[in-house]
């Protein structure tokens, strides 16, 4: 597998001219030519396009320097189909490109394609392989996008989160994911899936990587503080923490060992059950909130959902306005709670996924230990550099306070340096 690209270090070297954006997207066309019949991390893909776009005049000034981007193929292309990972959209081409594609335009990131997506975001898996083991899940639904980056086919790439969908595959693929606070990143262009919950997340190398993508698409000073100070960090392990390997155990506290020895404060804390009912909260909301997003496929072309999908869609339709209203009352509830706990911890250290990439391609993984933190609307970072029981990358999960990045992305890359120190 060819060595991850690292986005800060691609654009720093582009600006101080010993790359140019040209070198760049040849690496990059020469890493998918030789890894994609076997990863299949693109939905759609135009490499005579990236590398002629990569001569274009003034992009090492840019804030992205001319990296090239994959972008999840749930968003809205216009060069590009956007086929959501269902043949219900095969060849599809949108009028308009989606915010945030128009938005890593505008940054001077180039795009080289589409990356896979399960069917419509959800859970059916995809035809994606992972980089670190063909033989196990990348993870869903942003499957194509985190291989992409773990087999060092791009340095940026662009996934979306409604239950897990950046941070588990993330924490399969061994690289850093990164869900941002809930509407940094403008949706609009993205089919939805659930409103309320639908976040746009970004996929690096490591925490600089995300944190130099993040700062130059949105716009925000994303500079990491050399000097921070060690952060106050709470592990909490949830409710659900019987649902984790002993690997992931392992894990978790070896990373809560490390963010010690490296001199953060570090305090176990159990949530509350104000905190904890926001799970409960995220299946009702998401439930009722497909059922009217895919209403149109559902009533119209039924047959050619999957049986995954359409199952879901079928007891979610179930979910009445009623409990719909009580499952946004509780993650309001449970929003405030989370913030108060903020009040004392900087960030939240908790599992990423339940283990290693499950082996074969029957299921995606479990959202188990992601599905409160993407209703919470808190950011949300995955950080490499340990490994479970059979060698696969096991990521942990750092937890911020909502609108706070920045300083959850300064913990993160705190955490990741004492993980390899």
């Amino acid at each position: 597998m060819t060595e991850m690209l690292s986005a800060a270090a691609l654009a720093q070297a582009v600006r101080a001219g010993r790359l140019t954006p040209a070198d760049v997207a040849e690496r990059c066309a020469e890493a998918i030519r030789a890894q994609e019949g076997e990863v299949r991390a693109f939905a759609s893909l135009d490499l005579d396009a990236l590398t002629a776009k990569a001569t274009s005049p003034g992009l090492a000034e840019t804030p992205l320097a001319g990296l090239p981007v994959g972008i999840k193929d749930i968003l809205d292309t216009v060069d590009f189909p956007t086929e959501r990972g269902s043949p219900l959209y095969a060849g599809y081409r949108p009028a308009t490109d989606a915010a945030i594609v128009r938005m890593t335009a505008r940054a001077g990131g180039l795009m080289a394609g589409k990356t896979v997506t399960t069917e419509f975001a959800f859970m059916q898996p995809s035809p994606t392989r992972n980089p670190r083991r063909l033989s196990h899940s990348p993870g869903g639904s942003s499957a194509g996008s985190a291989a992409a980056v773990a087999a060092g086919m791009l340095p940026v790439t662009i996934g979306t989160q409604t239950g897990g969908s950046v941070i588990r595959p993330a924490s399969y693929c061994g690289v850093t994911g990164y869900k941002p606070s809930y509407k940094m990143l403008p949706v609009l262009g993205l089919k939805p899936f659930s409103w309320s919950l639908d976040t746009l997340g970004l996929f690096g190398a490591h925490v600089a990587d995300v944190a130099f993508a993040a700062g130059a698409i949105s716009g925000r000073d994303f500079a990491l503080d050399h000097d921070a100070n060690a952060p106050r960090i709470a592990v909490a392990k949830t409710a659900r923490a019987h649902l984790a390997t002993e690997d992931a155990h392992a894990a978790l506290e070896q990373a809560a060992r490390a963010a010690e020895r490296a001199g953060a404060s570090v305090t176990v804390v159990d949530l509350s059950e104000a905190v904890e009912k926001g799970d409960e909260a995220h299946a009702a909301m998401q439930g009722y909130e497909a059922a009217l997003a895919l209403a149109h496929e559902w009533d119209h072309h039924r047959e050619a959902l999957s049986p995954t999908l359409g199952t879901y869609l079928e007891e979610a339709m179930r979910i009445t306005p009623e409990q719909y209203d009580a499952g946004r009352r509780l993650a309001r509830q449970s929003r405030h709670a989370l913030s108060d706990l903020f009040a004392d911890y900087d960030a939240l250290l908790t599992f990423s996924a339940t283990g290693e990439a499950p082996e074969g391609f029957a299921t995606t993984g479990s959202p188990a230990f992601n599905r409160l933190w993407t209703m919470s609307g808190a950011p949300c970072i995955n950080v490499t550099g340990l490994t479970g029981a059979t060698g696969l990358p096991i990521g942990v999960q750092l937890v911020g306070r909502f609108g706070r990045d920045r300083a959850l992305l300064e913990a993160a890359r705190f955490l990741e340096r004492a993980i390899g120190a």
